[in-house]
């Protein structure tokens, strides 16, 4: 199965892309919203995630790649939602701030833009590439 690609959202004052840093590997919990655990669901290992500050920043500041397939999440009293595990691969060159997004008619059907809400979306490998050069990569 081809590598699939993903965006994943974090409040950077909760957990920022240099706490994933410090710690070299994370766990993707608290997403309680059931479009993002079935994506949370369909991740697979060698999946990567463009990495987004929400809230504060509102923009992408790295990548993550997937280090493992979903379990149950620890915080999830119901055992009803999961969890992944990620470790970052590297900032990017220029973060692509939502502004920027929002502006460039390649990435008007993006799930970002279409579901802002959504904690995890999918990124077409197309939307993929246009970020990556956005950010200078």
């Amino acid at each position: 199965m081809a590598k699939q690609y993903w965006l994943m959202k974090s409040e950077p004052d909760v957990y920022s892309y240099d706490d994933l840093v410090n710690e070299g590997e994370g766990t993707w919990d608290g997403v309680r919203n059931y479009s993002a655990a079935i994506h949370l669901r369909t991740m697979k290992v060698g999946d990567e995630a463009f990495f987004y500050h929400s809230n504060i920043g509102l923009e992408i500041v790295g990548i993550v790649t997937i280090s493992q397939e979903h379990f149950i999440d620890p915080t999830d009293e119901k055992a009803r939602f999961v969890a992944v595990r990620v470790k970052p691969v590297r900032k990017i060159a220029r973060t692509v701030t939502l502004k920027a997004i929002k502006a460039n008619p390649r990435l008007a059907a993006m799930e970002l833009i279409r579901q802002s809400r959504l904690s995890v979306a999918p990124v077409r490998p197309a939307e993929w590439k246009e970020i990556l050069k956005m950010a200078g990569e």
